[in-house]
């Protein structure tokens, strides 16, 4: 294993997720949440379609759909379709900074949703993160009015946890899938193209106003939140001895999202974001701790 190679390809995946936030909101500003999943997924599955082709995997496409079609479309239509598009319709209407704290709870919602469709045990430590990161959500929902419930787009907050719902959902729906990994994302692009497509027509879509800042900000969604750098993580993973050093990298890319969006759009960070958000991650932290007898050690992500 060339663990240092390894940990320069989870670098550089946390650092390129880290941008999207911003890149979300760049991008909202002239597309439709509909238009930009149907250009973002495009962008998607050509940057894959190339990926496969460069190691040998386009022969696998074709017979790993035709193996189990309606499985393969039911996860295409889950993810990218409706994840992508409920996702940024939360992005169109909170601060990103909300909507991406909020959506960091995936993990947690993963937890709780293996319990139910697995068969997993929930520990107790389990119990003790979602308390942490679910109160860590009402805070950030709320802007720290805990008690007076107050949202100002308690639609935007609703989507951003549906979102969750289904990102973990996705990936409960993929734990016997025995198939190449990139070919299976790849996959789920194909198939959600075609509906996005009409969904763009019933929308009645209009792309002449869209500036050629749009379309490049698009493009970089497509290629670095939904693409090439689901690659990377793939091959920080595959590379490393240490999965547990690698997957606690993903822990820095929410706060350097928000620098980022406080820098390069001037999105005010609400304190209680910054608060929520931190909850939400000692949840996940506590998540991952394996209990010994003389020590605590973070556990494999």
């Amino acid at each position: 294993m060339n663990e240092r190679r390894a940990l320069g390809f989870g670098l550089a995946a946390v650092l390129l997720w880290s941008t999207v936030a911003t890149a979300f909101k760049l991008t909202l500003a002239e597309f439709t949440p509909i238009q930009m999943l149907t250009i973002a997924s495009m962008v998607s599955a050509m940057a894959l379609l190339v990926i496969c082709a460069l190691q040998g995997k386009l022969g696998q496409v074709v017979s790993t759909f035709l193996a189990n079609p309606w499985y393969y479309l039911m996860l295409g239509l889950i993810n990218p379709l409706a994840y992508y598009l409920i996702l940024f319709k939360a992005y169109d209407l909170l601060p990103a900074s909300q909507a991406q704290a909020i959506n960091y709870s995936w993990a947690i919602t993963l937890t709780l949703m293996a319990a139910v469709f697995l068969g997993q045990k929930i520990r107790k430590q389990d119990w003790v993160a979602c308390l942490f990161s679910y109160f860590g959500v009402i805070v950030i929902a709320t802007k720290g009015d805990v008690l007076g419930l107050s949202f100002d787009s308690p639609t935007g907050v609703a989507l951003a946890l549906i979102s969750t719902l289904l990102w973990a959902g996705y990936w409960i729906l993929n734990t016997k899938n025995r198939a190449d990994p990139i070919v299976g994302v790849l996959l789920g692009f194909l198939i959600a193209i075609p509906f996005a497509l009409g969904l763009c027509v019933y929308e009645g879509a209009k792309w002449h106003t869209i500036s050629v800042q749009g379309w490049l900000a698009v493009t970089y969604v497509g290629l670095f939140e939904m693409g090439v750098t689901f690659v990377l993580w793939l091959s920080a993973l595959k590379q490393t001895n240490n999965t547990a050093r690698i997957s606690n990298l993903i822990f820095a890319s929410p706060f350097i999202s928000l620098m980022l969006l406080a820098t390069i759009i001037g999105e005010e960070i609400h304190p209680t974001t910054l608060m929520g958000l931190v909850l939400i991650i000692a949840g996940l932290v506590i998540q991952q701790l394996k209990w010994g007898k003389n020590k605590l050690a973070t556990g494999d992500a």
